[in-house]
């Protein structure tokens, strides 16, 4: 299944980068890898994001806080969050700012494959 929009990847750990661009990739869609949220936010083409892969706790900016600012600032893709911290706090923080999934890492592939699919059908 192809499909013309990108998936964003937002982490700082680049072997979890680099495992979700190839995942991403052997689905047959497009992505492209942000080290940060801020280099995120400086990404010009926010309209070709068709989701966000999207790590809770990075330096700088941390993922709920990308999530804040998207909120505030159209289009707003759907986000999938991924964390190693699954407290009920950051994850009711995700949901109720909008997130489509909060997934434990390590994030179960196919889990991970059906929400980026969903998250392109919207």
């Amino acid at each position: 299944m192809s499909s013309s929009l990108t998936v964003a990847i937002v982490d700082d750990d680049d072997a979890i980068r680099e495992a979700l661009d190839s995942l991403v990739k052997s689905c047959g869609y497009t992505s492209q890898v942000f080290a940060s949220a801020e280099d995120f936010l400086a990404h010009g083409d926010r309209e070709a994001i068709g989701c966000i892969l999207l790590d809770v706790k990075m330096p700088g900016l941390s993922g709920l806080e990308l999530q804040d600012h998207l909120n505030d600032q159209p289009p707003k893709p759907p986000i999938i969050f991924m964390t190693s911290y699954r407290d009920e706090k950051t994850r009711t923080s995700a949901m109720d700012g909008g997130a489509l999934a909060f997934l434990a890492k390590p994030v179960e592939v196919d889990c991970l494959v059906h929400f980026i699919e969903v998250a392109l059908k919207r």
